[in-house]
């Protein structure tokens, strides 16, 4: 997968750290800005494709959310919409020896649109940077071919029996093997494995790798996914993770459709973001029995075939099915 789409914007390229001078304490704001277009889950990336849109909180920021749009706003003129708080790293590392920073990450959901900021952007598919993620079509072969093998080789490089049987497991059960499931939720924990077993080129930036770790931390390598700054990556591992748990219980999804849609489309765009494919008839029964949307009366001549019916969003709904909750049919196939 590999859809690129640039934003052209007025200045080069983003700092590699938008951190504020000075000793202490400093929070970093960082989004992750998701649409879904032409059934492609797109992250927006600045820097190369390396970075997310960030910025330093400041004191003239009223809160920390209103700090975080105002950067988005600044470096990519893109009008935030939904958005949510989704997790606060403090890792040591961050800010260098003089300087403590914590990221405070959001996720922001919205619709694919060129803009004009401070710096150029790239509207990203999010499985370039985590290529063994998308199983819509089946499990992808670099599974079995790469990550088996090399986190394999990495059980084995332990002494003790036992401990080579845990990180196997460990494995196992993150991407499925032996005979597991795979549980598209865990993208967080699959990062964070590989990085520990110095699999992916951001386990290299705490210097030297043993030989054990050092199977496929090359930046240069496309098998293990595009390298982010800092820790990008992970930040936007753990909002694919949130937002695929997330869209079987709230009726998010619709902030990344358009106000009409196909039926059709709102099951691509749950397939996109899941990497998985959904049980079309449970999935339309579904989404009628909870009454999440309702016909406009027009069709879809855009379907390459029979008209189809176009429907929208009751948003009277949207509060009785945040409380109560939404199902949707995620295959298990």
């Amino acid at each position: 997968m590999g859809t690129i789409r640039d934003i052209n914007m007025s200045a080069a390229n983003a700092p590699t750290a938008p951190l504020p001078s000075g000793q202490g304490i400093a929070a970093d704001l960082i989004a992750v800005l998701v649409a879904v277009t032409e059934s492609e889950p797109l992250v927006l990336t600045i820097q190369d494709e390396r970075a997310l849109p960030s910025g330093p909180f400041e004191l003239a920021h009223r809160s920390l959310q209103s700090g975080l749009r105002a950067w988005v706003e600044r470096q990519t003129r893109l009008p935030l919409g939904y958005v949510e708080q989704l997790y606060t790293f403090a890792d040591r590392d961050r800010g260098g020896a003089e300087q403590q920073v914590i990221s405070i990450s959001y996720l922001g959901l919205t619709r694919e649109q060129r803009a004009a900021g401070e710096f150029v952007a790239t509207w990203r598919s999010w499985y370039v940077y985590f290529p063994w993620e998308d199983h819509r079509v089946g499990a992808p072969a670099m599974i079995e071919t790469v990550i088996l093998p090399r986190l394999r080789a990495w059980a084995e490089a332990l002494p003790a029996s036992s401990l080579r049987h845990d990180r196997w497991q460990r494995a196992a059960i993150t991407f499925g093997f032996d005979g597991r499931a795979w549980n598209e939720e865990l993208v967080l924990q699959r990062y964070e494995l590989l990085y520990e077993a110095g699999l992916i080129a951001e386990a290299e930036r705490n210097g030297p790798l043993s030989p054990a770790r050092s199977l496929a931390a090359n930046d240069s390598s496309p098998s293990m996914g595009r390298a982010m700054i800092l820790d990008h990556r992970r930040i936007l591992a753990t909002g694919i993770a949130r937002l695929r748990a997330k869209i079987k219980y709230h009726p998010v999804v619709f902030e990344l459709m358009p106000e009409t849609f196909t039926l059709l489309q709102l099951q691509r765009c749950v397939e996109a973001l899941a990497g998985r494919l959904v049980h079309k008839q449970n999935f339309r029964r579904l989404i009628e029995q909870q009454e999440l949307v309702e016909e406009t009366g027009e069709t879809s001549q855009d379907t390459g075939g029979r008209p189809a019916k176009l429907f929208r969003f009751r948003r009277e709904v949207f509060t009785e099915r945040a409380i109560v909750g939404t199902k949707l049919p995620i295959s298990r196939a």
